[in-house]
């Protein structure tokens, strides 16, 4: 009887080392899997970063070209010589067809001017929006992230 008690223990024990194998097994795996997962996560992470800082890079060169620009415009409707300059060119129309000519020409450069800016607002919008949404995913990785890590 004992020495069927011994062996039934013996079993038991063997059942058990197998078990806390297999088990191991299962955790060393799933340590390889989410230091596989971190590692993506990581990278992503630093995608999105190196994005979010090139697109405040272009935000900011945009920004500083829109405020030169506005700032030339504004020292030319407030400078002097360049008033002078634009009456003396009306002064020198002799008849109505070159004045029409200039009228014509002033509308068109008008018009592409208001087609570049407006081409540069939708640029910087769409710049704007896909900062923003970057910025978004990282904040939702970021905290599923911490979400699984909990």
């Amino acid at each position: 009887m004992s020495q069927e008690l011994t062996q039934q223990w013996l079993t038991e024990i063997q059942a058990l080392k197998q078990q806390v194998a297999h088990l191991q097994q299962e955790r060393d795996a799933a340590w390889e899997s989410s230091e596989k997962w971190r590692k993506l996560y990581n990278t992503e992470a630093e995608q999105r970063r190196t994005d979010a800082h090139l697109s405040k890079q272009t935000i900011t060169s945009l920004q500083a070209q829109i405020q030169r620009l506005q700032g030339i415009e504004a020292a030319q409707l407030n400078d002097g010589a360049a008033t002078a300059a634009i009456e003396q060119e009306i002064a020198q129309i002799k008849s109505t067809q070159e004045l029409k000519a200039k009228l014509v020409a002033a509308i068109k450069e008008r018009d592409r001017l208001q087609q570049a800016l407006q081409k540069e607002q939708d640029e910087h919008a769409q710049t704007r929006k896909s900062l923003t949404t970057a910025l978004g995913d990282a904040i939702d990785s970021l905290t599923r992230q911490r979400t699984e890590t909990q």
